[in-house]
């Protein structure tokens, strides 16, 4: 048996087992994710059978939420704020500084697997921008060289 038959196996048994709750998707979706870290873009036409739904209405809703993904992520993740507020105070040049820093753009993965960078649109922290998040830990009042801080303090 292959891996990708073991992975849709594993995301049947899933699927199968959420299926009879209400609004079972998202249930599946979370539990997929949380299982492989991602959902497998071959594991959509599983989640759809199981779920009598067609494969466009699962990946509309994978689509749809930005805390779903059909590639793996880095072991950090790092939100940058791009809300107004966050932008009035520099987070466009912090932004920048990031990326080159990464080596990647919004959505991407560094090589290494370390950092997945990604954008949001507030993180609740105007009064202290601009804000980013790593992880599930906000940091305020970010400059370039605060980032370069807190990212040599991250590995």
């Amino acid at each position: 048996m292959s891996s990708e038959q073991a992975v849709n196996e594993r995301v049947e048994n899933i699927a199968r087992r959420l299926a009879e709750l209400p609004g079972a998707m998202l249930p599946v979706l979370h539990e997929v994710q949380a299982e492989f870290g991602y959902i497998p873009k071959h594991s959509v036409p599983v989640i759809a059978e199981v779920l009598r739904l067609s494969r466009a209405e699962v990946h509309g809703v994978i689509s749809f939420y930005h805390d779903f993904h059909t590639e793996p992520e880095g072991k950090t993740a790092i939100h940058v704020c791009r809300a107004e507020a966050c932008q009035a105070m520099g987070s466009r040049d912090l932004e920048t500084h990031v990326k080159d820093r990464l080596g990647v753009d919004f959505g991407g993965t560094t090589e290494d697997g370390r950092y997945t960078l990604k954008e949001v649109y507030c993180l609740g922290n105007c009064a202290c921008s601009p804000s980013i998040r790593i992880d599930n830990e906000i940091h305020a009042r970010v400059t370039p060289e605060r980032f370069d801080q807190l990212l040599s303090g991250s590995d």
